[in-house]
């Protein structure tokens, strides 16, 4: 997450918002959050309700689920998936940011 803390500015330039889904219940999410000081929006997902919708996968072998990063358009057409197949296959932000880019470059054109 400091991956993302590092470069907000960027993604909210790109008018994006970042939303954190963890297992975690509220309280502890929350203090993680305040501990980190981490500007974006945690939403604590305990019963995994948000990774069975976006299909999070959950692999026990690999110490739970397994990152994924999903970009979710203003309308909440998912536009973008990538889910990792362990804890370092997580995309850097420069390509999820030339991503939005695109994306938005799309909509601009029509």
């Amino acid at each position: 997450m400091a991956q993302l803390r590092q470069d907000y500015k960027k993604f909210i330039e790109q008018e994006t918002e970042i939303v954190v889904v963890g297992p975690e219940d509220a309280k502890a999410f929350a203090s993680y959050f305040t501990e980190n000081n981490l500007p974006f929006v945690g939403l604590p997902d305990p019963k995994h309700s948000v990774l069975k919708r976006y299909g999070q996968e959950v692999n026990l072998f690999k110490l739970g689920r397994m990152p994924a990063q999903v970009l979710i358009d203003k309308k909440g057409v998912a536009r973008f998936a990538h889910y990792g197949h362990s804890m370092s296959d997580i995309p850097q932000n420069e390509e999820i940011l030339t991503t939005l880019r695109e994306l938005n470059s799309k909509k601009a054109d029509g």
